[in-house]
């Protein structure tokens, strides 16, 4: 990787743009890191390089990229965060500082990695461009694992598929997601690897065939509707992304659909509708799989239209979004930061605090539970496991962990729901408290004034640790009353 490269790839998008204090940072980097090298053997400052290249491209904002340019310099060399403020200014000073505090996160006994961890969360919310940098910097950092010893090879895989991938996923950043979880796949699961490359192989290459013939017409068809600002090109579905399904589906890879998505990009959200029209006027839709992400985002930001369709006696799945979802699909909170030209001046679009309350309520966690391991697991379970959405009547989305019951919903949306729920309708129809919600699942849940206190049993189905913690307080606050009054009645 070089310096010119880097520079291009801004240049091509923002040819107006002064690269003076990036080719600066290169010089600054280069000069700290001199004679330093890599456990690959290759020269220190390619890891810098390498990660400022990745925030080039994602189009992120130029204090990002040179911070990320200048992010080993205080923690790997004499040159400090002072000198950088000093030469690059306070803004990018506090990024490299943020990244330079987190230092290394590793497992090295469990109460120094939650804080560690928390330490990342207070510079999420402080400025989430420090964990874009951290995600540059890892996905370098797995390229090269091979140069390591197998034990840290599987420590660093290991927690990039259960902390680092699933952050990326609740900031609606999927291409990094993707990313991490495929470069780390091999390392943590070789058996399973092999096998899912293995099966998917012969399929891939029959499915990519059918796309290039089934986007052929497509454009035919958009074409002569009057369509003609447009894109359409097959997305082949990440391995471990595959495997994960693979493992829902019984292991059985005729029943993944989106094997080779195919994605077509339009100016409007009135054109992603017209063009769901026109696929559905050439094909039949499969009962269940038209869904509308744009009338009801993900959690995270995502909106798309997803349909999928009997075409020429295949089954084939469109995904139809503008530029704008397209970037926020790809790149989710990041985008934000994205180059924008507005009044003659470069300028970040406005963030939803919604996006970034999790953040919050995770530092919040971390400061009512002492004991580390306890911690980790919560992060694990009601934070960085597989997420669903459901709604409420009201149309409101509930962010939830794969697995969740009405039971945790309930106590999502209130503590005396959750206390005195009764019944739950899951798409109108009446299902057990234990049941399993999907996503797109519409909740609706009876609760009973009368109800003294919530059942012991839903401790032995509920998914949430957030459930589990009110269950347990309403039952040890009952059996407390129950004792006064037993006092009293004596």
């Amino acid at each position: 990787m070089t310096i010119e490269r880097i520079l291009e790839v801004i240049k091509s998008k923002h040819p107006e743009t002064d690269l003076t204090m990036v080719a600066l940072a290169y010089e600054v980097a280069e000069k700290a890191h001199a004679g330093q090298k890599r456990a690959s053997g290759e020269d220190y400052v390619q890891h810098p390089l390498e990660t400022a290249y990745k925030l080039a491209e994602m189009d992120i904002d130029i204090p990002t990229v040179i911070a990320g340019l200048l992010h080993d310099v205080p923690e790997e060399t004499s040159h400090t965060i002072e000198e950088i403020k000093k030469d690059f200014g306070r803004e990018i000073a506090d990024m490299v500082a943020g990244i330079t505090k987190l230092g290394t996160i590793k497992y090295r006994g469990l109460e120094r990695y939650a804080e560690n961890l928390r330490k990342m969360f207070v510079a999420m919310a402080e400025d989430v461009r420090v964990v874009f940098i951290k995600f540059a910097d890892r996905i370098h950092n797995l390229k090269t694992l091979y140069a390591l010893r197998p034990v840290k090879q599987q420590r660093i895989a290991k927690e990039t598929l259960e902390i680092y991938a699933p952050i990326a996923n609740r900031l609606g950043m999927n291409e990094l997601q993707n990313e991490m979880e495929d470069l780390a796949f091999p390392y943590v699961y070789p058996e399973e690897y092999k096998w899912t490359v293995e099966i998917s192989k012969k399929q891939y290459e029959e499915r990519e065939r059918d796309a290039e013939t089934v986007i052929k017409k497509i454009k035919q068809v958009l074409k002569e509707s009057g369509l003609n600002d447009f894109d359409i090109y097959g997305r082949a579905k990440h391995y471990y992304s595959l495997y994960l399904k693979l493992l829902r589906k019984e292991m059985d890879i005729d029943r993944i659909y989106d094997l080779v998505a195919l994605r077509i990009i339009v100016k409007t959200t009135d054109e992603c509708y017209r063009v769901l029209g026109l696929i559905h006027s050439l094909s039949k839709p499969m009962t269940g799989r038209v869904k509308d992400y744009i009338a009801q985002p993900k959690p995270n930001g995502y909106q798309s239209l997803h349909t999928t369709v009997y075409y020429d006696n295949k089954i084939v799945e469109f995904q139809i979004r503008t530029k704008e979802m397209e970037a926020e699909a790809e790149w989710g909170i990041a985008a934000h930061w994205s180059f924008k030209e507005r009044s003659g001046r470069h300028a970040k679009i406005p963030v939803d605090p919604e996006k970034l309350k999790w953040i919050k309520t995770l530092l919040k966690q971390g400061d009512e539970v002492r004991k580390p391991e306890e911690y980790l697991d919560k992060l694990k379970m009601d934070f960085f496991k597989s997420r669903i959405f459901v709604f409420t009547p009201k149309g409101d989305v509930i962010d939830l962990p794969e697995g969740s019951t009405p039971i945790d919903f309930a106590y999502h949306i209130h503590t005396y729901i959750g206390d005195h729920a009764t019944a739950a309708k899951i798409n109108g129809k009446l299902e057990t408290l234990s049941a399993k919600l999907k996503s797109g699942d519409m909740v609706e849940l009876t609760v009973d004034k009368k109800r003294t206190r919530p059942a012991e049993e839903w401790l032995e189905f509920v998914q949430t640790n957030l459930a589990k913690e009110k269950i347990r307080q309403a039952l040890k606050k009952n059996e407390g009353l129950s004792g006064i009054f037993k006092f009293f009645n004596n």
